[in-house]
């Protein structure tokens, strides 16, 4: 008896839809349950004590480690092109080096606050 041939991968038509408002995150925070992760997708500005989540998204775990295994192949290939990306060393963990306060260049006097200007009555 002879197996049927493989069925081909199917394409998927994806659409970007015209008024879609890009979000930009420099910070995730990731929580998990049995059958789902999320991911809230923040933007934290330098000088604020908090951050702003701009996206969730809720994957399964097979859709977790499918996208985690797309992840680590994308940025090989972007490596290869562009040379490593290197990350922020000086602080007990990656998010105090990332997201420590702002800090002057050596050398340069740190900025004051602007001065409210006198009020008139």
């Amino acid at each position: 008896m002879a197996l049927p041939p493989p069925k081909q991968p199917q394409q998927i038509g994806i659409e970007v839809p015209p008024d879609l408002q890009p979000a930009y995150a420099n910070l995730a925070l990731i929580a998990h349950a049995p059958a789902e992760f999320v991911l809230d997708f923040a933007r934290l500005l330098p000088g604020e004590g908090k951050a702003t989540v701009t996206s969730r998204v809720i994957m399964t775990p097979i859709g977790i480690k499918l996208f985690a295994q797309a992840l680590t192949e994308n940025i090989a290939r972007f490596e290869t092109t562009f040379g490593p990306i290197k990350l922020p060393s000086g602080g007990p963990t990656l998010a105090d080096s990332l997201f420590r306060p702002f800090q002057p260049p050596p050398g340069e006097p740190p900025k004051e606050p602007p001065k409210e200007p006198p009020k008139t009555t």
